[in-house]
């Protein structure tokens, strides 16, 4: 296991004292740029920079707000005025600032600063076009940010710092409570089964003979208990989970290790139950099978959780509400906690020293306590700095949030404690993106197809074990890791 980014509890939570005191150091609400930086801004002669998000609804709300409140604080007491826009989604942003970098005909002019991942930073550092804001920050300054939100940013192992953190998120496991205790009333089933994998697949099974008794003269009717938004979240950490990175990247390149134990482990937690119908995909996100009933729970973003359906709608004629409940992001039985480490940063384009210094200004103070943690919960995200990624903080700061989502508060704790635990984002590499877009595609695709085949079956006649047999066959999925592996080699070549 070679370079990669991982973030446990001794660095983020341990001796809040030293944070409080770290906090301090750096020169929180106040500070400024280092000395040296800061000397080129001038309150008699303001310099302008022009952001772009892909900050929509609520987000972009509450990102412009601040943007005003800077502004007209401490922009106005440096020289910084800062305009900003939204270009769509992600992806958008993405393209946007890509044909910007190049130069492309019709394109815009590059923004002084936009959100990024690593991935597309990566891309349009090769071009030249990003600063290295390192050397704005003091050392004091970069200790306040948790240790692995900040190192993310440094996409070339190299100590520099390309992505600048402003919200970060990873993922949990998002239940509807009032289903499940109905069928945790009647079987006898924890929420402590759900901390695992394994205990997942386990229960889920349960869930769908359960359900399918319910219905004795239908055999094989039973629902589906479990789903998961992001497939290749669950193959990247569920592989690091258990001692082996699928991307094991060293200086920009990537080998793959795809431990055959390890995989198989992933297709029997995964592939395994979706075609026997205790799973399922159903839905562009599988809080639309949890609206309709046709899920009890999932994992999914933490930053996603606003959207947890409120009721639940079975038909024209039949709906009630329901109770969110969240745990920890499940891990393998024998594996060590691993989630992944989400939420885009701001990459700052090479210009003057400035522009560069305006941008890092504006950005140290929206990552400040107060402005991060009033941003990150109206958005959904958790902030950035260790005296501020606390549950004390965020709780009591979320009660003079406007509008500040009930399903946030709840899904909080869990958040957290999938936080403290380990999380982790690899580093970007040639063909990431492509890399990755096979992941997202190769488990999920088949179990689906396959789904659908063995239900097939069984309306044509046979019994549902008779269906499924042939599909949990190890050659199988031989089959299927030999293709995953020709399809990753062909996107990192």
């Amino acid at each position: 296991m070679k370079r990669g980014r991982i973030f446990g509890a001794v660095a983020t939570f341990a001796l809040a004292g030293a944070l409080a005191c770290a906090g301090c150091a750096g020169g929180g609400q106040g500070a400024s740029t280092d000395a040296g930086k800061a000397s080129v801004l001038d309150p008699a002669d303001p310099v302008q920079v022009e952001l772009w998000t892909y900050y929509n609804g609520t987000q972009q709300q509450a990102f412009e707000d601040l943007v005003k409140e800077f502004n007209a604080g401490r922009g106005k007491d440096t020289g910084v005025v800062v305009t900003s826009s939204s270009q769509g989604g992600v992806n958008d942003l993405a393209a946007a600032v890509t044909d910007s970098a190049q130069e492309l005909v019709g394109s815009e002019a590059m923004p002084d600063a936009f959100l990024s991942y690593s991935d597309t930073a990566s891309v349009i550092d090769e071009l030249g076009r990003v600063a290295d804001l390192s050397p704005y920050l003091t050392d004091d300054e970069k200790a306040q940010y948790v240790d692995s939100f900040i190192e993310e940013g440094d996409i070339n192992g190299d100590g520099s710092l390309k992505v600048f953190p402003v919200g970060k998120s990873t993922e949990t496991l998002q239940i509807n409570l009032t289903d499940w205790q109905k069928f945790a009333d009647a079987t006898g089933s924890t929420l402590e089964e759900l901390s695992t994998i394994e205990g997942i697949t386990a229960v889920a099974q349960r869930y769908y003979e359960w359900t399918d008794a319910q219905t004795p003269d239908a055999a094989g009717d039973g629902r589906p208990f479990f789903g998961r938004d992001a497939m290749a979240n669950y193959l990247i950490m569920g592989s690091r989970q258990l001692g082996h990175d699928v991307f094991d990247i060293e200086g920009g390149a990537c080998s793959l290790d795809l431990d055959r134990t390890t995989m198989k482990k992933l297709w029997d937690n995964y592939y395994v139950p979706m075609v026997q119908g205790w799973f399922s995909a159903e839905g562009k996100f599988r809080s639309d099978a949890v609206k309709t009933g046709d899920l009890v729970c999932y994992v999914g973003s933490s930053s996603s959780v606003v959207y947890f359906p409120k009721t639940v709608t079975v038909d024209d004629n039949t709906s009630y509400p329901i109770e969110l409940a969240a745990l920890s992001n499940p891990t393998f039985k024998d594996g060590k906690p691993c989630a992944p480490q989400q939420g885009a940063g701001f990459v700052v384009a090479k210009s003057d020293e400035k522009k560069e210094a305006a941008c890092v200004e504006f950005l140290k103070w929206f990552t400040d306590k107060e402005q991060n943690t009033a941003f990150s919960i109206s958005a959904g995200y958790v902030p950035v700095k260790k005296d501020a990624l606390t549950l004390d903080n965020l709780q009591k700061a979320a009660e003079s949030v406007e509008g500040t989502s009930e399903n946030y508060l709840v899904n909080l704790p869990a958040t957290l404690d999938t936080i403290e635990a380990g999380v982790y984002a690899n580093p970007p590499f040639k063909g990431g993106v492509e890399a990755r877009a096979v992941l997202e595609k190769a488990l999920s695709d088949k179990a689906v197809a396959d789904r659908a085949a063995v239900a097939a079956a069984v309306e044509g006649g046979a019994t549902p074990e008779e269906a499924v047999a042939p599909y949990l066959e190890d050659a199988v999925f031989d089959a299927w890791l030999a293709d995953l592996t020709a399809k990753l080699e062909a996107a990192i070549a």
